[in-house]
């Protein structure tokens, strides 16, 4: 049994259990509308990751509901030769693709509950994964961030030019400049990375170095299991 962490408000973060697949399932339906139903990972596929990497799933509960998430695999990764698709790294969604050996912690999805945005979720989340990263003394982080605020500017910018903005300043995006935010550094675009019509299907490889402390993160908690 996995120990509990307290956020706030009465919110605890635990490492994902079997019985959460079904609340992880429509969690993935309330955060990711407008994705392609086959790219949303299913309660099956959650199970499949507990299996594979037990250490790098974590759930925020409300109770018995689950509020947040992330899932995350291992992985070798040469960021000189960029350019994948959310279908590769993830294996169809299995995580199968995880290598127990892996030098980076990729980080497959994060959600929050629309009803529980601004409460310090999503942080709590990247604390977790970066307190992994120092415990197996990996490279750091790695994910894709989508740009869902393109929407509104798709009539005047293409996506290279909003992506621009975005890294310079002049444009703020609710989930990349977030990420940035906490520190992840943006690397290039990664076109049909996933099926989304809201970022015409384009994110961003996010890299996130150990050496860098993240917001609610303790080195300390590194030298212990979670």
């Amino acid at each position: 049994m996995s120990s509990f962490r307290t956020i706030r408000n009465g919110l605890m973060l635990r490492q994902t259990q079997p019985c959460h697949g079904e609340q992880l399932e429509q969690l993935q339906v309330d955060c990711f509308p407008t994705l392609a139903d086959e790219q949303r990972f299913k309660a099956k596929h959650y199970r499949k990751h507990i299996e594979l990497f037990p250490a790098g799933q974590f759930v925020v509960l409300d109770g018995e509901r689950v509020v947040g998430a992330t899932s995350t695999l291992r992985l070798n990764f040469d960021l000189e030769h960029v350019d994948h698709t959310f279908e590769e790294v993830t294996a169809g969604g299995w995580l199968t693709s995880h290598r127990p050996d892996g030098e980076w912690l990729y980080g497959a999805d994060m959600c929050t509950h629309p009803a529980y945005r601004g409460q310090g979720i999503a942080s709590a989340l990247y604390a977790a994964r970066q307190e992994l990263v120092w415990r197996l003394r990996l490279k750091g982080q790695i994910t894709a961030g989508m740009m869902p605020g393109y929407d509104t500017h798709r009539a005047h910018l293409t996506m290279a030019e909003y992506y621009q903005r975005i890294v310079t300043g002049e444009i703020f995006d609710p989930t990349l400049s977030v990420q940035m935010k906490t520190g992840f550094e943006p690397r290039g675009l990664l076109a049909d990375y996933l099926h989304d019509p809201v970022c015409d299907n384009y994110s961003v490889l996010l890299v996130l170095p150990a050496a860098k402390d993240v917001r609610y993160a303790r080195r300390e908690a590194a030298l212990t299991s979670f």
